[in-house]
């Protein structure tokens, strides 16, 4: 069982230009479209979050549900969801505002042990910045790792969110004695500031960059740089694109049982560029269509 730890939330999609344009709520959420994303490529997978009794609420657990993945693990609450406005720029990409105050997901606590079918753990976005549920976030982050559960940190920064933008990139630092596995876009690796070898160092085995329509790099601990091409594609927009990546990887990851640090510098050459086109044509496919839509596993080529 793959479980991604995280916020659901309702985002806003303008649908046309101009400050005026309408807006069409979707399901979304880093860790939420990466547990979807894992679901619909048929990975057994769980959701750790908490989300509102209000209709969006329902609406996020039912497209859970649909995806295949057990949300008998989300708590819920009277409060209500988060939501994200997003503005598309004319290359497809997604910004962000968020409202967030007194909404669910925050007030996530986290479970004092993960059961013993449990051989990873996502994490990213929001969940680890808005407290008090980062806290709680962050101990279930410590906790997986001390189990030996294979650990994924996807910071997807929303720098909105970040009130002290130097306390939390000292924070992200403190976490990677944890995390087995990094992945991060180009732009939150120059945002952070570091480099994946300075990461490297600290503890996780691997760091996996996203470069957009220039594909994706991966850093191994024993040195070893892996790269690949993006997939070229008529972008609608990028919304959920990071995250499809995330569960590609934790997707075939986990087909060819390489949920270990050990494993991930095992890989080589030929598993790592083998995986990265995976990720890559899974992210292209969910760009090619409106809002965080990943694929199926039918609409991709077997690992």
């Amino acid at each position: 069982m793959i479980v991604v730890a995280g916020e659901a939330l309702i985002d806003l999609v303008p649908q046309g230009r101009g400050a005026l344009a309408g807006l069409k709520p979707a399901l979304g959420g880093g860790p939420y479209n990466t547990a979807v994303a894992l679901g619909r490529l048929g990975s057994p997978t769980a959701f750790c979050s908490r989300t509102s009794h209000d209709a969006f609420g329902e609406a996020l657990l039912d497209g859970l549900r649909q995806a295949g993945v057990d949300v008998s693990a989300v708590q819920r609450g009277a409060e209500p969801t988060t939501l994200a406005v997003a503005t598309i720029d004319g290359n497809g990409s997604a910004a962000y505002s968020f409202y967030v105050e007194g909404t669910a997901d925050r007030l996530f606590s986290a479970p004092d042990r993960l059961s013993e079918s449990v051989r990873a753990v996502s994490f990213g976005t929001c969940s680890l910045v808005l407290e008090p549920g980062a806290t709680a976030y962050e101990g279930l982050m410590r906790t997986a790792s001390a189990q030996g559960v294979f650990t994924v940190l996807d910071p997807n920064i929303r720098a909105g969110l970040i009130p002290d933008a130097d306390a939390y990139r000292a924070r992200f630092k403190s976490w990677l004695p944890s995390v087995s596995l990094v992945k991060l876009s180009e732009e939150d690796a120059l945002w952070l500031g570091g480099t994946p070898r300075e990461w490297l160092s600290a503890g996780p085995s691997a760091v996996v960059i996203t470069q957009g329509g220039d594909g994706l790099t991966a850093f191994t601990r024993d040195g070893a740089v892996h790269s690949v091409p993006g997939e070229a594609v008529d972008v609608v927009d990028t919304i959920g694109a990071g995250d499809t990546v995330n569960a590609a990887l934790l997707h075939g990851l986990s087909a060819w049982d390489a949920l270990s640090p050990e494993a991930l510098t095992e890989l080589g050459a030929e598993g790592w560029t083998r995986l990265l086109r995976f990720a890559a044509r899974a992210a292209a496919i969910t760009c090619s269509r409106a809002g965080a839509e990943p694929p199926y596993a039918s609409e991709l080529d077997d690992l």
